[in-house]
């Protein structure tokens, strides 16, 4: 039981319906040939960071309320201070 409890909760954010969501490993924006601010260029296709950030493209836009810009095509969640 415990088990199965256990797999379920380590899955679960797999399957969870939100559009943003944290990530280590993210691909390039469209048009951009660099990552954003915490990420690490791979040299290839996809970007990635040691420490898991809530972010969304922005598809050109600006960031929504509560959101920053951090470069190369994306926003990431403000935290409770503000900062990374």
């Amino acid at each position: 039981m415990m088990k199965g409890l256990t797999f379920l909760i380590a899955i679960s954010p797999f399957f969870a319906g939100s559009c943003a969501h944290a990530q280590k490993e993210i691909p390039k924006a469209e048009g951009h040939d660099h990552c954003p601010l915490g990420y690490i260029n791979t040299l290839s296709t996809k970007c990635v960071s040691p420490i898991y950030y809530e972010v969304e493209p922005t598809y050109g836009q600006a960031c929504a309320s509560g959101w920053m810009n951090i470069g190369a095509g994306y926003c990431k969640r403000k935290t409770i201070l503000g900062i990374f």
